[in-house]
């Protein structure tokens, strides 16, 4: 799906703002309130929008450390492997990748040492062959939306 300027502009608000409400939004956006639902509305539908939810800093929630897993998996075990992982609430993120590895997780701990335990937990599973596990220094790009979110609005106009 393409968006338009407006939706770009929305998207940008929005980032910035989550908990603003329509009405703000339309104001502030110098559109009718209607059109401001509808496209809330739209991009919610087609998924461009996926929540709303609050942005948590996990260091402050008591987990520090974040690191990056790399694991190599059986064949056929997919599936298995996956529904391992959701158990474990350490593991934020689960990517399936080409390359070095078949999967790569985003893990947090409370410590260097909890990390070991989270790997532990991680990795001890029968379908998890190997894992290569590097720590984050530090996030000097954290997560970021708005300037994809620019670009696109750019290129659709």
């Amino acid at each position: 799906m393409s968006i338009d300027e407006l939706d770009g502009r929305l998207l940008e608000l929005l980032a910035g703002e989550p908990r603003i409400g329509v009405l703000e939004a339309s104001r502030r956006l110098g559109v009718a309130r209607g059109t401001v639902q509808a496209r809330l509305d739209r991009l919610q539908s087609t998924g461009v929008i996926r929540g709303f939810g609050p942005d948590v800093d996990t260091g402050a929630l008591g987990y520090p450390v974040t690191a990056f897993a790399t694991l190599e998996i059986k064949q056929g075990q997919g599936a298995d492997v996956r529904a391992h992982l959701a158990t474990v609430p350490e593991v934020l993120e689960l990517h399936t990748t080409t390359g070095h590895g078949d999967m790569l997780c985003r893990l947090v701990a409370r410590s260097n040492a909890d990390l070991q335990r989270v790997i532990d937990r991680v990795v001890g599973f029968d379908g998890i062959v190997r894992a290569s596990t590097a720590i984050v220094m530090e996030n000097p790009v954290p997560l970021r939306i708005v300037p994809l979110v620019r670009q696109a609005a750019r290129e659709s106009g």
